[in-house]
């Protein structure tokens, strides 16, 4: 089987005519329905998809709300083959994987085993020769450089990241201490806030 990317999820059905919200993980939104047919994680079941508007999708053999509701967290891949090769200093997450890590040093931390994003932002997890894994977020700060032709990427770990403060911001020592409401009771028994 042909290396597949996870390019969308199914979420909620929307109305009573099969019709089914997808959260699309593509550059344009509106791109997954044009890549064909697109499969579940196991690669056993195929979707053709629809694009309506803002999400919503018409799924080719889905007619009614019940269908739908069963393909709901339905992740969708496509073959890596289908997508358009990336332009210069681009690249696919899913290309990362399998990729050396390193320090800027050149210590070799392990290799890329997963790149996800749980919603607020990308992790690239990292697994030494020890087999722990490592979670980084995937930010410029942390990896500033992707070399995907020579298989590696740099990580600045984060307890090695310094960041200045500021203009403006309060210096560790200077943030104040949150003060608790003071619970008095009023004559007639009522809190007071």
């Amino acid at each position: 089987m042909s290396r597949r990317i996870l390019v969308g999820e199914f979420g909620r059905p929307h109305g009573v005519r099969g019709l089914i919200h997808v959260r699309s993980h593509t550059a344009e939104p509106a791109a997954i329905a044009g890549y064909g047919p697109l499969s579940d994680e196991g690669g056993t079941r195929s979707f053709v998809l629809k694009w309506l508007a803002d999400g919503l999708v018409q799924v080719e053999g889905v007619a009614d709300r019940d269908a739908a509701a069963k393909l709901t967290g339905t992740r969708l891949y496509v073959a890596r083959e289908a997508l358009p090769p990336p332009e210069e200093d681009e690249f696919y997450l899913s290309d990362l994987i399998g990729l050396r890590a390193e320090t800027e040093a050149g210590e070799v931390l392990g290799t890329v085993a997963a790149v996800e994003d749980f919603g607020a932002g990308s992790l690239v997890t990292l697994r030494d020769a020890n087999g722990r894994e490592t979670l980084l977020p995937f930010t410029k700060a942390v990896v500033p450089l992707v070399e995907v032709a020579a298989g590696r990427i740099v990580v600045v770990p984060p307890g090695e990241l310094e960041v200045p403060p500021q203009p403006g911001e309060a210096e560790a020592g200077d943030t104040p201490r949150p003060r608790r409401p003071s619970m008095r009771r009023r004559s007639g028994g009522r809190d007071a806030a």
